[in-house]
């Protein structure tokens, strides 16, 4: 202990930083030295469980962020439980944030039902932010020059301008990640020109109201990830080859409305999504986005994906038609020999490079048929993953592959 105590203050609050709050203040007993060394923690995760009551908990915090600090705040995790909700003055709160931004804060994460002061919207230095169950009121000027990451969960927003007004202001921003509440039944506009990683979530299935959607403008994106059963529509615009798609969207269609019918009512919707997707290079796709693209394939063609170089779709063949150009029909217990396409899409000639059929082959005809489909017309496949069902005999499915002609010489099957 001597030898550690020997070290410089920032060192040895350092060392304390990788300790839990509780531990930290705990070390104040080992000598007078350390007595206050908890209250210079460059990181500090401030919680209301972590005391006995809000008095104690607001007594911490007032010592720490008080006025005669001078060291740096380089990250703040503040959540606020059960505790503080009853608390009418909230005061101390915004001094606690206004005290870490004018200590250069660069990482916050925020947990708790508050009015976050606007000031720190305007905070020079912070690199991260990560807020959950607050509200944001508009404000007038919003600019943060340095903010990289923003994760915004179950988020009150005062209205449909809010978020957009905080995504644009955000000149580097590379990676968002967006949790939608119940509550959110406006038009989301997501626009930025420094955007690279984008994922958003709503995945209630008990809302309050419609919701007319999402639209995203964000030209530099590199990885996509979307999970919305409740969007009625999802607008994607100047999207290039190099992104990488995961896709879980109903547009507001659940199983009891994915016949023709249901599928037609979103016909524009659907049609403008699969139109601002096209040119993705890599796509994850689910059941049910699947089965209501294979719906709509039998109102209107589809565009060509003429840029996709891998595809993951985990459902049965015979509801692959949306890949195919031409309507399958209940195949998958017939005896044939042989599936005819009309066309060849042209990601397949151009540019596909990996399949991955996440599901188990059975054995069953029509499956083979549509391996053998992607081998024989693939030109630039590099790699076809199969899985085999219990009843699947593997020695008789490889030697069956192997005397499958294959449009590109280098592809490998990989039999798992």
């Amino acid at each position: 202990m001597n030898s550690i105590s020997q070290l410089p203050d920032d060192i040895i609050c350092k060392i304390l930083s990788l300790l839990s709050l509780k531990e930290a203040v705990q070390t104040s007993v080992l000598s007078t030295r350390w007595r206050h060394l908890s209250l210079w923690l460059p990181s500090l995760d401030l919680n209301t469980r972590d005391f006995s009551d809000f008095n104690t908990f607001k007594s911490f915090g007032d010592r720490f962020f008080d006025s005669a600090r001078v060291s740096c705040v380089h990250e703040l995790k503040l959540s606020l439980g059960r505790v503080a909700r009853n608390v009418d003055d909230e005061s101390c709160f915004t001094s606690w944030i206004n005290a870490a931004i004018k200590r250069k804060i660069q990482y916050l994460h925020f947990t708790g039902e508050f009015n976050l002061p606007w000031l720190l919207f305007s905070c020079e230095t912070l690199v991260s932010l990560s807020l959950f169950d607050v509200t944001l009121d508009d404000a007038v000027s919003v600019v943060l020059p340095c903010l990289k990451t923003m994760h915004l969960d179950e988020i009150v927003y005062r209205s449909e301008a809010t978020l957009e007004t905080l995504i644009s202001s955000c000149p580097v921003l590379e990676n968002l990640e967006i949790v939608l509440s119940d509550a959110d039944s406006g038009l989301f506009r997501v626009q930025s020109r420094s955007l690279k990683s984008f994922t958003i979530f709503r995945d209630k299935f008990i809302v309050l109201a419609a919701s007319p959607g999402v639209v995203i403008d964000a030209p530099l994106l590199c990885y996509l990830s979307i999970s919305d059963v409740v969007s009625e529509s999802f607008t994607v615009n100047n999207l290039e080859s190099s992104c990488n798609l995961d896709i879980l969207l109903y547009f507001g269609l659940y199983a009891y409305a994915l016949e023709i019918r249901g599928v037609s009512s979103r016909k524009s919707e659907i049609r403008k999504f699969l139109l601002g997707i096209s040119r993705a290079g890599t796509m994850k796709i689910c059941v049910h986005t699947c089965k209501i693209i294979c719906r709509y394939s039998e109102l209107e063609p589809l565009p060509q994906f003429c840029f996709m170089s891998r595809l993951c779709v985990p459902l049965w063949s015979a509801n692959l038609r949306w890949l195919e150009q031409e309507r399958l029909h209940e195949l998958l217990y017939e005896e044939m020999d042989e599936i005819s396409f009309s066309s060849v899409p042209e990601c397949l000639v151009s540019s596909l490079e990996f399949v991955d059929f996440d599901f188990s082959l059975w054995g069953y005809c029509v499956e083979m048929e549509l391996v053998k489909y992607f081998l024989k017309n693939s030109a630039v496949l590099k790699k076809l993953t199969l899985r085999l069902g219990s009843h699947s005999t593997r020695d008789e499915t490889l030697k069956e592959l192997l005397e499958i002609p294959r449009a590109s010489t280098s592809c490998e099957v990989d039999v798992l």
